[in-house]
């Protein structure tokens, strides 16, 4: 087993071994177990059943992160992505008055559309119209965004009315925590202490429980609950809402796509790049197979019952913590799947374990930055706005958005744009008019 394993996810030739690989799935799983428990607290607000969306959750999780696994060879691992649940539940349902059904099958249908893209190479052609200096700053970006999720997770800083944020309480206990938990794995990555991470996170988790923090209540639950969302998705109503083809739908796709597409690539980059499985000139091995993954995880999540899956930027964690194959991702999906039996036990780890992982890993994804030329402004602007608006909005699409339309219109302005660089002008456009639309809106 052990050899073939190795031969399979090449674990020799990616400077890894199985305990490593285990040990950084174990880290990315326990980085993004809250969606097991947030996923269904948000698609509840739609009408949804609860403990059936916890269990499509746990399903669509561990097949989209087995499928990356075994098929990509990559150390990515999907759920349902954060941002659109929240669009599907309280826009898509709550504003426009669309039944989840019809959603779930707005869903499907995005989650073709992005099939026939990626089988017709235009997801590939978008990579590769990206310029190489705003691959670094995105992998920078998400490693602000994930590090300022993590800041607030933890307490330490926090929303204010005067001044959009400010610091946190300090002398709370749950900040407390987390700043424990982060001097306790900094001072383990310093003394290369294998699972540093996974150590960190499992201490202030144990301590946790000890102090009387971490509070759990169950509730009735059995995998049995997922057929109250598995197939319940209504395609043709959303086409033809209103006896009008078309009436509504439009809009959605649009955005499910546009937002996916882009928070996808963003994800893909800054992971693949961190994980060092991106070649020289910025080629990623086995992308189709990352894309098609995606597409078809996006397709068994509204079969199931649950929002469009994506890549998260959670495996960063699991990157950092060694992860270099797809035995990560199998190792994650297998977790996942054993949640279907108890997921509301997810609950037991606290936000403000995961924390300082994401402050952690957020300051090393700061690496790509030095291979950006600062000095020249053609560079540096475009650069500079994707790295600041990534973190800013809360949106690795509108990072990109600004940095390609800076980017754009740069070249544009010195002459420098070529015919091979249509592309890009056409995904600048769509930016702006997607602006534009939003400030209509």
């Amino acid at each position: 087993m052990q050899q073939w394993l190795d031969r399979y996810f090449r674990l020799t030739e990616r400077g890894t071994t199985i305990r490593t690989e285990v040990m950084a799935g174990l880290t990315t799983f326990l980085t993004m177990a809250y969606i097991i428990v947030v996923n269904p607290t948000l698609l509840a607000q739609a009408g949804m059943p609860y403990a059936a969306v916890a269990a499509a959750t746990c399903f669509a999780a561990g097949f989209a992160s087995l499928l990356m696994g075994f098929y990509a060879n990559t150390p990515l691992a999907l759920a349902p992505g954060l941002g659109l649940n929240a669009y599907f539940a309280f826009t898509v349902v709550g504003q426009m008055g669309i039944p989840w059904t019809q959603a779930l099958g707005c869903v499907f249908l995005s989650g073709a559309i992005f099939l026939f893209l990626t089988f017709a190479g235009i997801r590939q052609m978008i990579i590769k119209a990206i310029p190489h200096s705003l691959f670094s700053a995105t992998a920078g970006g998400i490693g602000l965004f994930i590090a300022f999720i993590g800041l607030r997770n933890a307490g330490i800083i926090q929303a204010s009315a005067s001044s959009l944020v400010t610091l946190g309480s300090l002398g709370n206990t749950q900040t407390l925590l987390a700043i424990g938990g982060l001097l306790l794995t900094a001072i383990l990555m310093a003394y290369r202490v294998r699972g540093a991470i996974l150590i960190g996170i499992l201490a202030v988790t144990f301590i946790g429980i000890l102090s009387g923090f971490v509070h759990f209540s169950g509730s009735d639950y059995s995998p049995a609950m997922l057929g109250k969302t598995a197939f319940a998705l209504d395609i043709k109503g959303a086409l033809f809402r209103g006896h009008n083809f078309g009436s509504a739908i439009i809009e959605i796709l649009f955005i499910l796509l546009f937002v996916d597409l882009f928070d996808n690539i963003g994800t893909l980059v800054a992971v693949t790049k961190r994980a060092g499985l991106m070649d020289k000139d910025g080629n990623i091995p086995n992308l189709n197979r990352m894309l098609l993954t995606d597409a078809i995880a996006t397709l068994v999540g509204a079969l199931s019952g649950t929002s469009t899956v994506t890549s998260y930027i959670e495996s960063a964690a699991g990157v950092q913590a060694g992860g270099r194959s797809g035995l990560t991702a199998v190792i994650v999906g297998l977790l996942f799947l054993c949640m279907l039996w108890v997921a509301p036990y997810a609950q037991i780890i606290p936000i403000g374990a995961t924390a300082p992982a994401l402050i952690l890993v957020g300051s090393l994804m700061m690496a790509p930055l030095i291979e950006i030329d600062w000095n020249n402004i053609e560079e540096a602007l475009p650069s500079f706005l994707t790295l600041i608006v990534i973190p800013l909005s809360f949106s690795i699409a509108n990072g990109l958005a600004f940095g390609i339309i800076a980017y754009t219109a740069l070249k544009i302005a010195k002459g420098k744009l070529k015919k091979d660089d249509w592309l890009l002008c056409l995904l600048a456009a769509l930016f702006i008019g997607r602006f534009v639309y939003l400030a209509r809106g």
